[in-house]
C-alpha cells in the first residue's frame, strides 16, 4: 500500500516522524508532504492568493509553504509519482476531540484524501510525550479498517492516550463531544505599540460523558470516531421546507 503522510504540526514535527518511522518498518509505501512550518488551526483552507512552492529535503519528505490541504492536495494531484492509496494525517501534537475538529488541520488533511480509494485517517496524541504509543496503535489499526467498507466521504479520527502501550485500556467507538466557549481573545499592545490580540485556547470538555470522545480518553482508551463530510442538517430540512418566498 502507497501511504501519504501529512500533519498540521510541520513537515519536522516529532510525531511525523515516528509515523514516518514505524509506516517504513511496516513496508508501506510512504510518500511525505507537509507544511513547511506549524498550521494548527488551518482547518480546511487552501491558499489562493500567492504560488505554492515544494522544497524537496535531503530525508524524501517535501515541505511545502501552505496549509496542511494544500499540501495533501497538491500531493495527490501533481507531486506524487504513484497515486496514493490512503491519506494519514499525523501523529498531532495535542488532542482532537469533540469541536477542534472543525478547526483542526490535523482533520482537513486526512480529509482531503476522501477521493481515494481507502479511508483517511487522522491520528492525535492527547498529550506530547508517548508518539510511538500512537503509531503502534495506528498500524494495529490499519489491518483491521483494510477489512471493513465505509461510506463515500468518510474518515477516522483517531485520538491516542498519551501513556505508555501498556497502559492503554483498549478502544471505543465513539462520537464527537462538544467543548464550552473558549476564553475571550486576549488584548495586547505590541512592540510598536499598535493594538493586537491572541486567541485564546479551546474551552474545556462539556458534552464529556460515555460515549464521546472525551470520555475513552479519560478512560485510557483510544478513541476512534467516524466524520462524515457531507453536514447536511437532515433532521432540519423538514422544518425549512416550510418557508415561501
Amino acid at each position: 500500500m502507497n501511504l501519504l503522510l501529512s500533519n498540521d504540526d510541520g513537515v519536522h514535527a516529532p510525531g511525523l516522524a515516528m509515523l514516518i518511522e514505524h509506516c517504513k518498518s511496516a513496508g508501506f509505501n510512504v510518500t511525505v508532504v507537509a507544511p513547511d512550518r506549524d498550521r494548527s488551526g488551518a482547518s480546511n483552507s487552501l491558499t489562493l492568493d500567492r504560488p505554492l512552492h515544494p522544497i524537496h529535503l535531503s530525508d524524501g519528505a517535501i515541505s511545502i509553504n501552505g496549509t496542511p490541504t494544500d499540501c495533501v492536495h497538491l500531493a495527490i494531484n501533481s507531486l506524487c509519482k504513484t497515486q496514493p492509496d490512503r491519506v494519514i494525517s499525523g501523529i498531532n501534537s495535542g488532542a482532537n476531540l469533540g469541536d477542534d475538529v472543525i478547526y483542526s488541520g490535523t482533520v482537513a488533511a486526512a480529509m482531503e484524501g476522501r477521493f481515494l480509494d481507502n479511508t483517511p485517517l487522522a491520528v492525535s496524541l492527547v498529550g506530547k510525550t508517548h508518539f510511538a504509543t500512537a503509531a503502534k496503535v495506528t498500524l494495529e489499526l490499519l489491518s483491521q479498517l483494510d477489512k471493513l467498507t465505509f461510506a463515500d466521504n468518510t474518515l477516522i479520527n483517531i485520538n491516542v492516550p498519551d501513556v505508555p502501550y501498556e497502559q492503554l485500556t483498549g478502544i471505543e467507538v465513539t462520537r464527537l463531544g462538544h467543548r464550552q466557549r473558549s476564553d475571550n481573545p486576549v488584548k495586547s499592545i505590541n512592540p510598536r505599540g499598535k493594538e493586537c490580540f491572541w486567541i485564546s485556547g479551546v474551552g474545556a470538555p462539556q458534552d464529556a460523558g460515555p460515549g464521546t470522545d472525551f470520555y475513552a480518553i479519560s478512560q485510557n482508551k483510544v478513541s476512534i470516531t467516524p466524520i462524515k463530510v457531507d453536514m447536511t442538517s437532515f433532521d432540519v430540512q423538514a422544518s425549512l421546507k416550510e418557508l415561501t418566498l
